[in-house]
C-alpha cells in the first residue's frame, strides 16, 4: 500500500515542499532514500520505539520510504512525525482522508512527545502558499507558526494526539494569535535606558546621529569610560520595526533554532555581541547546515563588536562586503546560499593597550610605536566603513555624581524617529533604501549636495586627513542625518563641519594627541 504524507526542508530563508512516499510490501526489510542525512536515518528506531509506547505495533514487513524531491538534502530530526504518520496510515492504523491537506513537522521523543523543531515559520509560509489547509506542528512551536494567516494551525503534544485527529477522534481548535496586538505591546519595554548615563552629552549626541541614519559607529576610551553601557542602550533610541521587518528578523532566528518557545513575533530590534574569540564562520554563517551566522541574526539591529582590536583579524575582515552590500553570499561544496545582513555596526576599543592613553586620572605606559601597532589590528578599509569614530573620555566625578538622570531614550528615540520619516519620504521611490546610511553613489549626489562653503570645508579635511572616496561619502551621508534632526531641506556647512568632527581616527597626529 502506498501512502503520502507532506513535511517541508528549509534552506536558508526558503522552504521547499518534500512529499514522503511510504510503500509496504512483505517482506522484513527498511529502505529510506532520498538524500536524508544521519539523523532523518535515525528517525525509524526513534519512530519504532514511540510508536510502540503509545500502544500501537510497527509492521513486520518490507517497508520502503521516498522522501522527493530526492536532490534536495534532507537534515534534521523535524521529518520524524511525517514519517511516522505515513509508517501508520501505510497498514491502517491512520485515516489517509486528511493527509493531502496538512503538512507536519516535529521531532518524536520515544515517548511519543513531540519536541520542537527549528525553522517552522518558513516552513508555514511554504504550507500557505502550496495551499494546505493547516500544518501540524508541536504545542512550543504553534505561536511562532501562527504568524501565518490563512493557514490552521495546530498545536499537538503527542504523536497519539495527531492520530486521534487524523482519525477524527480527537478534535483540534487552531492556534490563533493576534500578531498586531502582541507586535505593538512588546516594542517599546526596554531594560536599559539612556537616561542611566551621567555625562558624555557628546557621545550621546554622536549615537543618537548614527541611530538617526543608521550608521556604523566606533567608540574609542579608556576601561570604565561607558563604551559598552551606551552600546547596549542603542537598540532602545532606535526606530521601531516595522512588520515586514520583524517577519524576515524572526525567521532568521527561526531559522537558527534561537527563537525563544512560544514567540509569535520579535518586536524588539536584535542586539548580537559576540565574544572576540568567535571565528569567522560562526561571524558569517554556514557551517554544514547552511546556519546564518552572527551578521545575519543582527538584520534589522545592531552587531556590537566590544574590545575590536582583540578579534582575529580574518573575522574582521570578512565584514568587509557585508557592510558595503547588506547581504552575505556563502559559498561551499555542497551549496550556496544568501542571508540579508543589514544592521548598524558598533564597535569599541581601548586606546592603546593598557587602555589609559589620554585618561587624566592614570598614567599611560605604551610608547607611540606601541599604540600605533595596537591602532593597526583595525585595517584602514574597515575603519573606512565606519561612519562616526568617536573618543568617549572618562566622565568626571561631578557629573557621575549627579542624581538628576539623563534625557531618556524615549525622547531621544522621538527625534530619531522623526528624522527618519523624512529619510523614509525621501527615498519612498527607491527600493530596499529606508535610511541614509544605505544611499547609493548616485543618490549621494541627489540628495547631498553640499553648497560653496560645504564644499570648499570638505576639500580642506580631504587633503589634510587624506580621506578616501568612501569616507568622503560618508561624510556627506551623515551630515545628511544631522540637518534631517534639524529639519533642513539642505545641507549646510556646520553639518558638514559636525559630521568631518566624527572622523577623529582619520586624524594622522591621534596617537600622539591623546584625547
Amino acid at each position: 500500500m502506498l501512502v503520502k504524507t507532506y513535511s517541508a526542508a528549509v534552506t536558508a530563508l526558503e522552504a521547499t515542499t518534500i512529499t514522503i512516499e511510504v510503500n509496504l510490501a512483505r517482506g522484513t526489510m527498511f529502505h529510506l532514500s532520498g538524500l536524508a542525512d544521519t539523523a532523518v536515518k535515525e528517525s525509524y528506531d526513534r519512530i519504532r520505539a514511540a510508536v510502540e509506547n503509545i500502544g500501537f505495533k510497527t509492521p513486520t514487513a518490507d517497508l520502503t520510504i521516498n522522501m522527493s524531491p530526492a536532490d534536495i538534502r534532507k537534515e534534521g530530526s523535524g521529518y520524524d512525525l511525517p514519517l511516522a504518520i505515513g509508517i501508520l496510515s501505510s497498514y491502517g492504523k491512520v485515516a489517509e482522508d486528511l493527509l493531502s491537506q496538512y503538512m507536519m513537522v516535529g521531532e518524536l521523543g520515544l515517548d511519543g512527545k513531540l519536541k520542537p523543531v527549528s525553522g517552522v515559520l518558513s516552513v508555514a509560509i511554504r504550507a500557505r502558499k502550496e495551499k494546505f489547509k493547516g500544518l501540524i506542528v508541536p504545542k512550543e512551536n504553534a505561536r511562532e507558526a501562527a504568524v501565518v494567516n490563512q493557514l490552521d494551525v495546530l498545536a499537538m503534544d503527542n504523536l497519539a494526539d495527531v492520530i486521534g485527529f487524523l482519525n477524527g477522534s480527537v478534535g483540534c481548535e487552531p492556534t490563533i494569535v493576534d500578531t498586531r496586538k502582541e507586535f505593538y505591546q512588546h516594542q517599546y519595554a526596554f531594560d536599559l535606558d539612556f537616561a542611566d548615563v551621567r555625562g558624555q552629552e557628546g557621545v550621546k549626541r554622536a549615537l543618537e546621529v548614527a541611530a538617526a541614519g543608521g550608521h556604523n559607529v566606533i567608540l574609542i576610551g579608556p576601561p570604565g569610560s561607558g563604551k559598552s553601557m551606551m552600546a547596549k542602550r542603542l537598540p532602545s533610541i532606535l526606530p521601531p520595526l516595522s512588520l515586514a521587518e520583524s517577519l524576515e528578523t524572526t525567521q532568521i532566528h527561526s531559522v537558527a533554532g534561537i527563537l525563544p518557545s512560544g514567540t509569535s513575533l520579535i518586536s524588539q530590534r536584535p542586539f548580537r555581541s559576540p565574544h572576540h574569540t568567535i571565528s569567522q564562520v560562526a561571524m558569517t554563517g554556514g557551517t554544514q547546515k547552511a546556519q546564518p551566522g552572527e551578521v545575519s541574526l543582527a538584520h534589522n539591529g545592531v552587531l556590537f563588536c566590544d574590545e575590536l582590536p582583540e578579534f582575529s583579524r580574518t573575522t574582521l575582515e570578512v565584514l568587509r562586503q557585508p557592510l558595503e552590500d547588506r547581504k552575505i553570499t556563502i559559498s561551499r561544496a555542497k551549496y550556496t546560499i544568501e542571508y540579508p545582513c543589514s544592521f548598524m555596526f558598533v564597535a569599541s576599543m581601548n586606546p592603546c593597550p593598557c587602555g589609559y592613553f589620554g585618561d587624566p586620572t592614570h598614567h599611560c605606559v605604551c610608547t607611540p610605536g606601541q599604540i600605533q601597532r595596537y591602532m593597526n589590528r583595525i585595517s584602514g578599509p574597515l575603519l573606512d566603513r565606519m561612519d562616526l569614530h568617536i573618543e568617549v573620555p572618562v566622565v568626571p566625578f561631578k557629573q557621575l555624581s549627579q542624581m538628576a538622570p539623563g534625557e531618556s531614550s524615549a525622547t531621544i528615540r522621538a527625534r530619531v524617529i522623526a528624522a527618519r520619516k523624512r529619510q523614509e519620504v525621501r527615498y519612498d521611490s527607491f527600493k530596499g533604501v529606508y535610511c541614509n546610511a544605505q544611499m547609493t553613489e548616485r543618490m549621494i549626489h541627489q540628495f547631498c549636495e553640499p553648497d560653496e562653503a560645504s564644499l570648499s570645508m570638505l576639500r580642506m579635511a580631504m587633503e589634510r586627513l587624506h580621506l578616501s572616496a568612501r569616507a568622503y561619502n560618508r561624510i556627506l551621508k551623515v551630515a545628511r542625518t544631522i540637518a534631517d534632526l534639524e529639519g533642513s531641506e539642505n545641507i549646510q556647512s556646520h553639518h558638514i563641519a559636525e559630521a568631518i568632527g566624527y572622523r577623529n581616527l582619520d586624524r594622522g597626529d591621534w596617537a600622539e594627541r591623546g584625547f
